[in-house]
């Protein structure tokens, strides 16, 4: 065992029994959080615009401060953007995360320095936490790449600006300097396919341990590893790697082919941190969901998606919530954001500790006849079916057909690139289509009276949804294709580019 790895059981140990302690007392840092936000916010513009004082209730708090995403709240985080101080948290943030938002365009997130570190902790302490758990800290001694957005940093009336991982990429503890790859001179090149073939060429002699990034592009990575060996799985290439890092996706519709380019299953460790914060971590190998971090600058709020849509629908706070219901994520930051709707969607497996799974975005369903398909039922269906026939799904998406040419009813259509295909494509349609009317009964219902007929799948060329990507410009870093739309762009956008028709 190395001088790394013996302090890292040492460390983890001291965390590991901090991070149980925090997650048994959920419920008394939550609401710590809660009045230590007001504190602060009472004293900026929002705070007074929102009449909130040090004092203020929860109950009030709901009253005085609506749900808004980055849209509704965009006039304040254009006044930080500006320079101006005290907008939503004292002083002016010391980075904004810059992502590629929808209807607004670059949506800037401020980060302060009071939550800069959780965003940095939280990572440390999910390697930890399995470290503590299995005794596996052989990694540390190896390198260590972390597939990222570049962390070059523009400056924006004097604050620094960038991708998140880019920023995070400028905190990596010093005694992990040395284990990172890539270099930072490859991790600056903004042509994604060029950064992953210098990556590959960087790293395909070194003794690589732990991996870390998005899963389709990690998978980009493994696919030009491979073919730069004739072949070779990826534990013959890098026979120490041991433990892959993934987050921002569900890992499992890729989790076939990935095992099948390293050549042997491996650990892995999901994380759930996204530009507003570092929300949760998987903490355990043996449990189900990830640890909701409750004592990480944050004051959560959730929404039933059940009442999502109402006009007043219910806001509760942790203490409030029920296992297997659907919630809307809502946040209250220590970066000064307040009654903030991320646009995801959770629901907890477990109370003691809390413990999440992320079931979709709020925004990707498709409910074009009140169907309300979310992505959780969506990849259940699929991968149900494809267990069943060993069959590898590389990348989907789904959209409605509300108008079909030949007068025929209205369906959901699946575009699939598969690693491989099924021998009968419409039998396998019909199992997913099964499995999705068991788990979403609205769906069920328009299918039974015949107001929608039975999904089909279009099965797409290989590497389709690369080449879509690339066209959009959104190729790599954290990007990813949503897995549902209410229209079809995405999917005339991805049938324009594949010749394979079915």
């Amino acid at each position: 065992m190395g001088v790394k790895s013996f302090l890292a059981k040492l460390l983890a140990s001291y965390i590991t029994g901090q991070v149980k302690k925090e997650a048994a007392n959920a419920i008394a840092d939550q609401e710590k959080w809660f009045t230590q936000l007001m504190k602060v916010v009472a004293k900026t513009k929002f705070g007074k615009d929102h009449k909130l004082t040090q004092n203020t209730t929860y109950t009030e708090f709901k009253n005085q401060v609506p749900i808004r995403d980055y849209e509704g709240l965009k006039s304040y985080f254009d006044a930080m953007v500006e320079g101006k101080p005290d907008v939503c948290w004292k002083g002016k943030p010391i980075y904004f995360a810059k992502t590629s938002g929808t209807t607004s365009g670059v949506k800037y997130i401020p980060i302060s320095k009071e939550s800069i570190q959780f965003h940095i902790n939280s990572a440390r302490n999910a390697l930890l936490c399995y470290i503590a758990e299995t005794g596996n800290s052989d990694f540390v001694e190896g390198k260590l790449i972390f597939l990222s957005g570049s962390p070059t940093l523009d400056i924006v009336n004097g604050i620094q600006t960038g991708r998140l991982s880019g920023i995070v990429n400028h905190h990596v503890p010093q005694y992990l300097r040395k284990n990172q790859m890539p270099s930072y001179t490859t991790n600056c090149i903004e042509d994604w396919e060029k950064k992953v073939d210098t990556i590959v060429n960087e790293t395909i002699d070194k003794n690589m341990t732990l991996i870390s990034g998005i899963p389709p592009w990690v998978q980009m990575y493994f696919d030009k590893l491979s073919e730069k060996r004739n072949g070779k799985p990826i534990k013959d290439i890098f026979p120490n790697f041991n433990l892959f890092v993934y987050g921002g996706v569900n890992f499992e519709p890729y989790r076939a082919k990935i095992e099948q380019s390293i050549g042997k299953k491996i650990d892995t460790i999901e994380t759930y941190p996204a530009s507003e914060g570092f929300f949760a971590y998987q903490d355990s190998q043996s449990e189900t969901g990830l640890l909701l971090l409750t004592n990480n600058g944050i004051f959560y709020e959730f929404i039933p998606v059940a009442e999502y849509y109402q006009e007043n629908p219910k806001r509760i706070s942790l203490s409030e919530v029920q296992l297997n219901t659907n919630y809307v994520l809502i946040l209250n930051t220590n970066a000064g954001l307040f009654g903030y709707n991320i646009g995801d969607t959770i629901k907890f497996t477990s109370i003691k500790p809390y413990r999440i799974v992320v079931t979709g975005r709020v925004k990707h369903f498709i409910s074009a006849f009140g169907e309300h398909v979310i992505g959780e039922e969506v990849e259940f269906a699929l991968l149900q079916t494809a267990k069943k026939y060993a069959i590898e799904i590389t990348e989907f998406t789904v959209a409605p057909q509300v108008t079909p040419s030949n007068g025929e009813l209205p369906y959901h259509e699946w575009l699939i690139e598969f690693e491989n295909e099924p021998n009968n494509l419409k039998q396998f349609a019909s199992e997913v289509d099964e499995a999705l009317q068991q788990k979403n009964i609205y769906y069920k219902d328009l299918i039974e009276g015949n107001i929608l007929q039975p999904l089909k799948i279009t099965s797409l060329v290989k590497n389709t949804f690369i080449n879509y990507m690339k066209a959009e410009g959104k190729l790599g870093g954290q990007n990813k294709v949503p897995r549902l739309s209410n229209d079809r762009k995405i999917a005339e956008g991805l049938l324009t580019l594949s010749t394979n028709d079915h």
